[in-house]
């Protein structure tokens, strides 16, 4: 019988600012078949997509990416914070929620015309999700979908994405 996913989602009030209600999935992660049926929902999803890498997003993208990768056996490529990859890499700017940030990606990180899944753990406004397509269109990739297990749909972030598919396990 599969686990209510959702039930297992701590809502934290007013962080990491007030008026913010955080979804954490912390709680989600630490239960062992609840984390085990996320992982295995994706790998149905994607067993028959011929895809060339996963992209996982800082941080918790890496949670979820790196064991996708690993049951595909397919490379796993992270899209990081400013100063984290140690070889050249290419970087752009994004808007939060809630401020702005800069994510990067090793400039050699795919070969030309990779199909690649973006994973995160959430959609909010779309605005990391975007600078990581950019990112991963800079070095020569292609994006074949977006994958998160929560989506804010109140916040719109879908309508700022229409030139990918996207799947998501959970909405609120």
């Amino acid at each position: 019988m599969p686990i209510d996913l959702p039930s297992l989602i701590r809502n934290v009030p007013d962080f990491p600012q007030p008026g913010i209600q955080f979804k954490d999935i912390t709680t989600l992660l630490s239960n062992g078949p609840a984390f085990r049926q996320v992982i295995q929902t994706l790998v149905a999803r994607y067993a028959d997509r011929k895809l060339d890498a996963i992209i996982g997003i800082e941080s918790r993208g890496f949670i979820l990416g790196a064991p996708l990768a690993y049951e595909l056996q397919i490379g796993f490529v992270p899209v990081r914070k400013p100063g984290k990859l140690p070889a050249e890499t290419y970087q752009v700017e994004y808007e939060l929620e809630y401020g702005t940030n800069k994510l990067e990606i090793h400039r050699d990180a795919l070969k030309a015309g990779a199909r690649v899944l973006i994973i995160d753990d959430l959609l909010a406004t779309g605005g990391t999700v975007i600078a990581a397509s950019k990112l991963v269109e800079q070095v020569g990739g292609k994006v074949e979908e977006l994958a998160f297990l929560v989506e804010l749909s109140f916040l719109n972030g879908r309508e700022r994405l229409t030139q990918y598919p996207i799947f998501s396990m959970i909405q609120y």
